[in-house]
């Protein structure tokens, strides 16, 4: 697929996903990354890692879902915790899996 296709895509999955969480980023952005998946602004803008696109939907869908969040809740405490599990479910692979890579990305 090529890849204004695979961003066109991805684009709209974050825009339906900030319409089911009821928030209206400013800006979205896709650009290389080097240290992050993605990262929200005190502005409104978020910002996906073009890796990302590569990645599998599951761990697409955590990291739009984690950014979008922000633009509610800064921090990463319990309530932050809660509306990310409200949202995307108990999912075990997500639970296993997106903590390590969302640390610290493959290289």
């Amino acid at each position: 697929m090529p890849r204004a296709s695979r961003e066109a895509g991805f684009r709209l999955r974050v825009v339906v996903w900030a319409k089911k969480l009821r928030v209206a980023p400013r800006q979205i952005r896709i650009q290389p990354m080097t240290r992050k998946w993605a990262s929200c602004s005190a502005t409104g803008r978020v910002t996906f890692s073009r890796e990302l696109l590569h990645k599998p939907h599951d761990f697409q869908t955590y990291v739009i879902v984690h950014e979008l969040l922000h633009l509610r809740l800064a921090n990463h405490g319990k309530l932050f915790r809660a509306s990310l599990r409200a949202h995307l479910g108990h999912n075990r692979w997500l639970a296993r899996s997106v903590p390590s890579a969302s640390r610290q990305r493959d290289q």
